[in-house]
């Protein structure tokens, strides 16, 4: 934290106006933050426009986090980084562990809906895993603003708990893209999980952000030395405040 606050230039500080907020004293959520964003969309003019436009929505979440107060959002930096992944590998079930406020879950899942267009397949899967009630409230409301609701299922508790349920009740019987994001000392467990429950099949993909900041050692050095697994690591940047980070791509062998 230190470091990050040594990085906050005047220029930088005046692109992203949250980030003159930022202190070494208080939390970076769970402070009502997550709560205020959700009336600051509600009280837009133009909230009408925002109704079925998931880009909207991800601009209006984001422009918050940048000119008002910062959100732990994945960023539309490392959005294009999975977007184009979903839209070379066309995966159909995507399980998310880390839901926050549904930034990602709304970015991804209509990246989803846009591959999967014909009605006459199976509808695609998004299920977001959040461990915080209020968060997974606040997340369903903008999942339903929207316009995303019959393809996310948010559902509230760990992640590794969760998947454990929802493939016991045969909910979810493959994963065909993980994308990781939460607790960093949970990536490697919780990815250990899908691999035990036969999730993760040949061809999938394992997607974890914030391996860099604030880093995820034990996950990285899993699944670099694993020898069903090819992995890379790509080069992106957080928003706001374009600070290095790192997003390691993983497929099953």
């Amino acid at each position: 934290m230190e470091d990050l606050k040594a990085k906050l230039t005047p220029e930088l500080l005046q692109k992203y106006p949250s980030l003159k907020k930022v202190s070494l004293d208080t939390p970076w959520h769970g402070d009502g933050r997550e709560q205020r964003v959700l009336e600051y969309i509600y009280a837009r003019p133009d909230l009408a426009t925002l109704r079925n436009n998931p880009a909207r929505v991800c601009a209006a979440i984001e422009e918050f986090s940048i000119n008002e107060e910062l959100l732990m959002n994945v960023g539309s930096s490392k959005v294009g980084v999975v977007t184009d992944l979903i839209a070379a590998e066309k995966p159909r079930v995507v399980v998310e562990m880390g839901c926050y406020v549904g930034y990602s879950a709304i970015a991804f899942a209509s990246a989803l809906r846009e591959q999967h267009r014909d009605p006459t397949g199976p509808k695609p899967q998004y299920w977001s895993l959040e461990f915080s009630p209020l968060f997974a409230s606040i997340a369903m409301n903008l999942v339903d603003l929207a316009g995303l609701s019959d393809i996310v299922k948010i559902v509230t508790g760990p992640a590794g708990t969760s998947v454990e349920r929802l493939a016991q009740e045969a909910k979810i019987t493959q994963i065909d893209l993980l994308f990781i994001d939460h607790m960093p000392d949970n990536y490697r467990p919780d990815l250990q999980t899908c691999e035990s429950l036969g999730l993760l099949k040949s061809g999938a993909l394992v997607v974890a952000d914030n391996v860099l900041i604030p880093g995820a050692p034990d996950y990285t050095e899993y699944v670099r030395n694993h020898k069903g697994l090819e992995t890379r690591a790509v080069k992106v940047l957080t928003v706001p405040g374009d600070f290095d980070d790192e997003i390691e791509i993983t497929k099953v062998k």
